[in-house]
């Protein structure tokens, strides 16, 4: 197995969770099931490979700061598929 990305929560209340994800190159998190609606918002230009349920492989080109938004119950693995570190904060609406 892979380098794990590294996460970093800043606020975790009753009602957010705001996660800071850094990825080395291959780094992944790891299958999980996000519990909540979540917005990510890249802190830098990036590919990232997801492989969702089923072993589907997609991509997402990501742009500094141009966030997007999904609903509960997402799950997937999300790699580093870029050649250097990638960054993204996660903001969880609980």
């Amino acid at each position: 197995m892979g380098e794990k990305a590294v996460p970093t929560v800043y606020i975790d209340n009753e009602r957010t969770r705001v996660t800071e994800w850094r990825f080395a190159p291959g780094a992944a998190t790891g299958w999980h099931r996000h519990e909540f609606d979540y917005v990510v918002i890249p802190l830098m230009d990036g590919r990232l490979k997801l492989i969702t349920e089923g072993g589907e492989e997609s991509h997402a080109e990501l742009k500094t700061g141009e966030p997007y938004f999904r609903p509960v119950g997402v799950e997937h693995d999300v790699i580093n598929d870029g050649a250097s570190e990638y960054a993204f904060i996660e903001v969880e609406m609980k």
